[in-house]
């Protein structure tokens, strides 16, 4: 199968590529290289690099690909900067799809499988775990450009009969994930305590995530990739961890055991998060493997290797 990963050299995106190189499907990717690497890109896939925003760049890497399926990871991930300027978050996150879709609909597009947040999309919801069922009123920029991908995808589905399916993830770690910028805690955290220092923990720490293994996570999208769902999957454990929790195992993990250190609490932070995920394994075959103590020293033990060799 023909498949276009944007956002391949990123850290979810790096890992969806390499399985399906393994998994035998013929892989192009699109990613600006902007917080991608393009040492992470999988020596079997063909990497354009090409910002999701230029759409003759787009247009014409679809035209030369001709993608039966498109994997968009490609976004404007900080919910800060979305409120910032959501303008850019916008142009990055709702008119790249849009590039995306206009060009690729011409060329034999079969399906569509957008990177959604769970954590965002439905905002500080009163139903937990959160069902898919469950009202959608994100409170951010960010939260809005996912939740409008998701309703240009059932357009597109609507008009043209492209499916989709909307993987709502919950907050993904594990190996490679950037310790740069504010979705990745685990990253941040583990860099802080091999480097001997201390985390700042935001508040008071009871603030709870829905924290899901990248690989957990790459196995839904092969799962989706098979199936004829359509629509939006809660990826998550159902299970909430909050992040003095977190900070306890990341101790444990990196043998490291500072006081816990608290700074002031982020305004408008979420307080609880955490997902239902019954309905990805009614519709795909999907339930969460790896557990949180297990993921989290595998990720310790893939950021202390890097830094030894270099």
């Amino acid at each position: 199968m023909r498949i276009l990963v944007t956002g391949g050299a990123g850290f979810i995106g790096s890992h969806l590529v390499d399985a399906c190189v393994a998994a035998g499907h013929d892989v192009a990717v699109i990613d600006d290289l902007s917080t991608g690497d393009v040492a992470q890109v999988n020596a079997g896939a063909r990497l354009h690099r090409v910002d999701v925003r230029d759409r003759a760049a787009v247009e014409a890497v679809v035209a030369r690909e001709r993608p039966e399926v498109i994997s968009h990871h490609a976004a404007q991930l900080d919910v800060r900067r979305s409120v910032a300027d959501p303008v850019f978050d916008a142009q990055v996150n709702l008119i790249g799809l849009l590039n995306l879709m206009e060009a690729a609909r011409a060329h034999g597009l079969r399906r569509v499988i957008l990177a959604s947040s769970g954590g965002v999309v439905y905002g500080d919801s009163g139903e937990l775990p959160t069902s898919e069922a469950a009202p959608t009123e994100p409170i951010s920029p960010y939260g809005v450009a996912k939740l409008g991908s998701e309703r240009y995808l059932h357009y597109y589905w609507h008009v043209y009969g492209i499916p989709y399916v909307a993987l709502r993830y919950g907050n993904v770690y594990g190996p490679r994930q950037s310790p740069h910028g504010e979705a990745g805690v685990v990253a941040i955290f583990t860099g802080v305590l091999l480097d001997g220092g201390t985390p700042l923990i935001n508040g008071p720490g009871t603030q709870t995530r829905d924290y899901v293994f990248v690989g957990d996570v790459v196995r839904a999208n092969l799962l989706a990739l098979a199936s004829d769902y359509r629509g939006p999957l809660n990826i998550g454990t159902g299970r909430e961890t909050d992040v003095n929790r977190l900070f306890a195992l990341l101790c444990d993990a990196t043998g490291a055991h500072p006081p816990e250190r608290h700074g002031p609490a982020k305004a408008g932070e979420q307080k609880r998060c955490v997902l239902d995920p019954r309905r990805a394994a009614e519709a795909i075959g999907w339930r969460p493997a790896v557990e949180l103590a297990d993921g989290l020293a595998e990720t310790v033990d893939f950021f202390r290797r890097r830094r030894t060799a270099h």
